[in-house]
């Protein structure tokens, strides 16, 4: 059993080891809003329990142990963002906060049950997958929009961004998961990108924009 506010650390050491094994206290520190003492304090306890790898003055890697521990925190979130959208008709920019305080609930049956009235989904609202319960995640080949080609087809799977912000953004274009996007430009000065959306209407996205949108490709 671990606090929420260790919880919190495991979830953020996760989501920073996606782009790599190592991470830096400092990175942690800034995503958590943390001062430095505190996240190194922390750390240390962490190394005690088996969930890090940790050396003073040298960034931190997640066990075996840790990455478990990470992910059925990863998925008591994902689970609860997808009973939100689909049994009480919440929309995918609302779930976020409410997902946040819900996932820190302790029993594991209260989400064996919600993962069955579901039907065992796989992703979550935002296109995230959902660790399983023995902590093992889908491996995706999904790629960002901008890393495309004009003329490019692909499908809209997932968005690496869940803020209410963006996706109000989204909303307000009405871009949807599953939407066939086609690129017809690309501005070699910033990134931008002219893009067809589900052959109903063109955008101009910024590459911003594009980074967050993860597509598959046709």
């Amino acid at each position: 059993m671990y606090t929420v506010v260790e919880e919190n650390y495991l979830k953020a050491l996760s989501t920073l080891a996606n782009t790599g094994d190592e991470v830096s206290i400092n990175d942690l520190s800034k995503r958590l809003k943390i001062k430095m003492p505190t996240v190194n304090s922390m750390m240390k306890r962490f190394a005690e329990k088996e969930l890090i790898t940790y050396e003073s003055y040298k960034p931190v890697r997640l066990t075996a142990k840790g990455k478990k521990e990470a992910a059925m925190v990863i998925r008591k979130h994902r689970l609860t963002e997808m009973f939100l959208v689909e049994k009480m008709d919440f929309n995918w920019e609302e779930v976020h906060e409410i997902a946040e305080q819900i996932e820190h609930i302790k029993s594991p049956l209260f989400f064996e049950k919600m993962d069955a009235l579901l039907g065992y989904p796989k992703f979550d609202p935002h296109g995230s997958p959902i660790p399983d319960k023995n902590g093992n995640v889908i491996a995706t080949a999904y790629v960002p929009l901008s890393q495309c080609s004009v003329q490019e087809e692909v499908t809209l799977k997932a968005v690496s961004d869940s803020s209410e912000a963006f996706l109000r953004f989204l909303n307000g274009r009405s871009i949807l998961l599953g939407d066939q996007l086609r690129v017809l430009a690309k501005e070699q000065f910033d990134g931008s990108m002219q893009v067809e959306v589900a052959g109903k209407s063109t955008e101009m996205f910024s590459q911003l924009i594009c980074d967050k949108l993860m597509v598959q490709k046709i």
